[in-house]
């Protein structure tokens, strides 16, 4: 099918899901509603295209002060297990992590590893290091990419590290997410954060979304299939049995590795609101890291509402920006997936009729 057979997007930056009111839960954001919104946070891209068969690329999400000497407290989750998550059994097991959190492509995710450790080792304080945990997540981008040609390099990865930055992060077909497919649409990276007070403290929590995976849309509780946007829903898609999510989730609240692995757990169930099948071939992961080791006791578990529902809030609100963020793209042999279109994504939640009259 041609591009031009799908909507598309308005000429200019797209819009995020708050610049069209539409607004997930109670909390308030960061000031970038941004995973860099956590201080000490950076996240840097690096979008590898070959047109028309290759949209890949890495993201790079930094702690400043992370590595083998100075770890920081972490917890994992998996919600369906099909996919590459390097580094989770030394993760799990120690409830630290000692290097940035890497996304990429599939085949090129041990590539992305390797690189990464190249890096690391060159790190000031790193000088006698010899044994590092690197971790790395993948998505597949098969569908738009030539996925076997394992594009990604050292010099994407050290691009994205040397590169990453604080303040707003870029979204949609950037870095990792320049290849992904969502819920119908054309998808990517995207982000959001929640500014809260947990157990007496001011506290911010920041999430980053990979994302490539099947089933039907939801925004505001309404169903948005391709089909209500006025796109072909004959059009090529990643059949049910493949996609993949990977989160990772910053936050500066004083807690401990099993506490992280909890919130880890509610970032992966809040994919839930946005429509997520998690079918069998589908990778559904979380990281979750804290920025504060050592400060004190943890925040007791019993206070802990507060940040579970800004994760859930935020996870929702990221994969939505990913999607409007994200912009029609035509890739491996000849496949175009469509963006969503934001004024029909709109009329689509005003629409009267019940979705299943759409």
């Amino acid at each position: 099918m041609e591009p031009s057979a799908y909507p598309q997007p308005a000429c200019g930056a797209r819009r995020r899901a708050r610049d069209l009111g539409i607004v997930i839960g109670r909390g308030a954001t960061g000031p970038f509603n941004a995973l860099t919104d956590v201080p000490g946070v950076r996240v840097g891209h690096t979008t590898v295209r070959r047109q028309p068969d290759v949209h890949s690329g890495v993201t790079a999400v930094v702690p400043d002060t992370v590595g083998p000497r100075t770890p920081l407290p972490a917890g994992v989750f998996t919600g369906n297990g099909y996919g590459k998550l390097i580094g989770t059994t030394q993760l799990t097991e120690l409830g630290t992590l000692e290097t940035p959190v890497l996304l990429t492509s599939t085949l090129s995710a041990f590539r992305v590893a390797d690189a990464l450790v190249g890096w690391m080792l060159q790190r000031p304080g790193c000088e006698e290091v010899q044994s590092l945990n690197p971790v790395v997540g993948e998505c597949n981008d098969g569908l738009l990419s030539d996925i076997r040609a394992r594009p990604v390099h050292e010099g994407h990865v050290r691009a994205a590290l040397d590169g990453a930055s604080g303040g707003p992060v870029a979204e949609g077909c950037v870095g990792a997410g320049t290849g992904t497919v969502a819920l119908g649409f054309k998808a990517g990276i995207g982000t959001a954060s929640r500014s809260l007070d947990l157990g007496g403290r001011r506290c911010t929590a920041g999430v980053l979304v990979q994302a490539n995976f099947g089933g039907t849309l939801r925004v505001l509780d309404r169903t948005v299939p391709p089909r209500s946007t006025g796109i072909d829903a004959d059009g090529p898609a990643p059949v049910e049995e493949t996609g993949s999510c990977v989160i990772v989730v910053a936050t500066d609240a004083p807690l401990d590795a099993r506490q992280l692995t909890r919130v880890a757990r509610r970032a992966v169930f809040a994919l839930a609101r946005t429509g997520a099948a998690y079918s069998h071939g589908s990778g559904d992961y979380a990281v979750a890291f804290g920025t504060r080791p050592g400060t004190g006791a943890p925040v007791a578990d019993a206070e802990l509402g507060p940040l579970f529902e800004a994760v859930l809030d935020g996870v929702e609100e990221a994969v939505l920006n990913s999607l409007l963020a994200a912009t029609t793209t035509t890739g491996f042999n000849g496949r175009t997936v469509p963006a969503l279109p934001a004024d029909r994504l709109l009329a689509a939640l005003t629409d009267p009729a019940p979705p299943q009259a759409r």
